[in-house]
């Protein structure tokens, strides 16, 4: 269970991703079509996968096996509550999620791990948000994890039983997180609407 500042900080990633993930382009002008629900989550799971190869802590989802890859109910319920507050249009930041990119701008210039979540976030969005959702679903389902119980077995998701848990961030041990003070915590948050 997410604890409410985990929340605002994946909300705010959220936008953030979403945003880089726009700047590919206008939806018509895109080889590949639109943003979809599955290529966010995709995104995001290999995100959080990014961040913790490099032992730091972003977003707070907890992935399951899926039809279609990777799935977060934690991050399908932030989508929905960004549309609720009106910071998206579907996909799309709208101009009232302008502040919270300015303020997520400025916690990662604040600390070295925000910062290099940012920079992250930024690498693998840049490189996987082209992808129509097929390529991009069968780049997570090519993804090997190493089994806890069984450390020297890998098994690709691909491989996995649908509804079995890929990721779950709390168990995971890193050496820095995306973090935010109390009072950048409050101005994100009210940014998000909440």
């Amino acid at each position: 269970m997410r604890k409410p500042q985990e929340i605002v900080v994946d909300r705010a990633l959220l936008v953030c991703l979403l945003h880089v993930a726009e700047s590919f382009g206008r939806a018509q002008d895109r080889p590949h079509g639109l943003m979809s629900d599955v290529k966010v989550q995709q995104l995001a799971f290999l995100c959080e996968l990014k961040f913790f190869d490099e032992r730091i802590r972003g977003f707070h989802f907890e992935f399951f096996r899926y039809a279609y890859g990777a799935f977060s109910k934690d991050l399908d319920n932030d989508l929905l509550s960004l549309r609720r507050k009106e910071r998206l249009d579907n996909f799309t930041p709208t101009e009232r999620a302008a502040e919270v990119l300015k303020l997520v701008e400025e916690a990662a210039q604040a600390s070295e791990p925000n910062g290099r979540v940012i920079e992250m976030l930024h690498a693998v969005t840049t490189t996987y948000a082209s992808q129509d959702s097929d390529t991009l679903t069968k780049s997570v389902e090519a993804v090997a994890l190493i089994l806890p119980d069984q450390p020297m077995r890998n098994l690709t998701i691909r491989e996995i039983s649908f509804h079995s848990t890929l990721l779950v961030p709390s168990r995971i041990e890193v050496d820095a997180a995306f973090e935010l003070s109390s009072a950048m915590l409050a101005r994100l948050s009210a940014a998000l609407g909440y």
